[in-house]
């Protein structure tokens, strides 16, 4: 089984994706997190940890690690602290340790966060970093959903590279997406937006490219 690095593991999206890791079969979960206290709720279900903050030095994260999904976020506090300079230097981090797949959880208006009406830092700073995730010689998937909803996933989306719409989509199917992502066969050096829908999304992975 591979060894899948969470950063966010602690946050709302985070914890569905470790838990999906968890039964899947195919993937570890290593959940990073902060502070020595969040360590129990993870370790008594089985999850192993790493303590790491995106803001301080953390290129030890990554050692025996495959894989990486970045799904961590500042909640709009510290945007180029966290969503853009936290990105880079795990980026930078699985340069080293020779990654396999970097798997980035941005947003739909990151390709272009100048026509903005609202949020544009936070956009500025994904965009920044998927940049720096592009140029980085790492295979990558990044994933742009829509507005983030905490209602139940229908396991159902629309992907595109471009959608020309905007709207919503549960965390459920998000998270989803970023782990089948992990997928070695599956959405490699691209960059999709997605929204709720009405295609698998195992299969509308399968389409990408």
């Amino acid at each position: 089984m591979e060894n899948i690095l969470v950063a966010g593991a602690n946050g709302t999206t985070g914890k569905k994706v470790v838990d999906l890791l968890e039964k899947s079969g195919s993937f570890n979960p290593i959940a990073m997190i902060r502070k020595e206290e969040q360590k129990s709720k993870f370790e008594s279900s089985g999850v192993m940890t790493v303590i790491g903050d995106l803001e301080e030095e953390i290129s030890h994260v990554t050692k025996n690690i495959d894989k990486v999904v970045f799904a961590a976020g500042s909640g709009g506090k510290k945007v180029v602290e966290v969503d853009q300079e936290g990105a880079k230097k795990l980026i930078d981090a699985s340069k080293k340790s020779g990654i396999k797949k970097f798997v980035m959880l941005s947003s739909m208006g990151a390709d272009n966060p100048g026509e903005a009406d609202d949020l544009k830092e936070y956009l500025k700073a994904k965009h920044n970093a998927d940049m720096y995730l592009k140029e980085s010689n790492l295979n990558f998937t990044i994933v742009r959903p829509g507005s983030l909803n905490n209602q139940k996933g229908s396991g159902k989306i629309i992907l595109k590279n471009k959608l020309k719409t905007s709207g919503e989509i549960s965390r459920d199917d998000v998270a989803e997406t970023l782990v089948r992502s992990l997928h070695d066969n599956v959405a490699n050096n691209v960059v999709f937006e997605i929204l709720e829908g009405e295609i698998p999304v195992e299969e509308a992975l399968q389409n990408i490219k």
